[in-house]
């Protein structure tokens, strides 16, 4: 059985010797046009000539969350195109969500200003009560991130495309679903799939229908949201801010408004990396499922897009 790597911007290397220490029956490489046939392939962002050439292929393994750049390829019908369960990224989501959600609950960005200007202040306590906060997208990163909120005991309002039933969690779906949950939010984490449907989600719309003082932490993909109709919003009142971490040009260009706006705090795509040595395990394990012939969970719906 042969193994192929094909990482955009990163090296492979790491990734060849912990497969081949974690799977040492198996033949691995990293990917170089003209290679050999593989029957399995670990990827980020790979060519079209990737595919083109691996026609053998029977699994894609992402390593990261999101599919939606693969699923743009143009991929065989009967190719198994599958996601990482977790692989340590749950952990780190809910840290990033939790203390973005925090530091605009408690001000902090305004005491940071204060303490630079040379100012001791003091502002009112605020009732987590008045600041819902509502999680869309309950997939293995969006459950995680809705149940680390609640220790806090914030109001934890759900939004899935179907419906859901999770403990504490007050959850809605759907279309017709959508705008309750906007109306009963303040502080609204996208952790949506990017798909046909999702893009550009995150509009004057949608932002709009947030209680009076939203705030917006995306830490999904830069393509849900609609980044002129945040400012705009922003700079009208009806929104208190924002904190992003992805963006539709990775890196964020220079000149982006986007790093100056005192109201919204920017970070470099951070929120949740993969672990490689977990990484590893899962997918080792995936495979030598597929190789008994028992199911694993991850495979992604081509049509439905995640």
């Amino acid at each position: 059985m042969k193994i192929t790597i094909c990482f955009a911007g990163l090296s492979p290397e790491p990734w060849v010797q912990g497969l081949q220490q974690a799977f040492p029956q198996a033949e691995v490489d990293a990917w170089a046009p003209g290679v050999p046939q593989a029957d399995h392939a670990i990827v980020w962002a790979p060519p079209q000539q990737f595919i083109d050439e691996q026609r053998g292929l029977k699994t894609l393994f992402n390593i990261g969350a999101g599919v939606d750049a693969l699923l743009q390829l143009k991929l065989p019908p009967s190719l198994k195109v599958v996601r990482l369960d977790d692989a340590g990224m749950s952990v780190q989501m809910a840290e990033y969500v939790c203390h973005a959600v925090i530091r605009h609950f408690r001000e902090f960005d305004g005491y940071d200003a204060d303490i630079n200007s040379g100012k001791w202040s003091y502002r009112k306590p605020r009732s987590r009560a008045d600041f819902a906060v509502g999680v869309m997208g309950l997939g293995v990163l969006g459950e995680r991130v809705a149940k680390a909120l609640q220790v806090f005991e914030f109001p934890v309002n759900g939004y899935s495309r179907s419906a859901k039933d999770l403990p504490g969690i007050r959850c809605f779906s759907g279309a017709q679903g959508l705008p309750e949950f906007l109306a009963s939010t303040r502080v609204l984490v996208n952790l949506m799939p990017l798909t046909p449907e999702t893009q550009n989600i995150l509009n004057k719309t949608t932002l709009s229908q947030l209680q009076p003082g939203g705030y917006l932490v995306n830490v999904a993909r830069g393509k849900h949201l609609v980044e002129e109709d945040l400012i705009s919003l922003i700079d009208s009142g009806h929104m208190a801010g924002a904190t992003l971490d992805v963006f539709r040009t990775e890196p964020l260009p220079a000149d982006h408004e986007f790093w100056k706006h005192p109201k919204i705090t920017v970070t470099p795509h951070t929120s949740a990396r993969t672990l490689r040595e977990e990484s590893i395990s899962q997918i080792v394990g995936k495979i030598q499922a597929l190789q008994r012939g028992e199911p694993i969970n991850g495979i992604v719906n081509h049509q439905r897009g995640y």
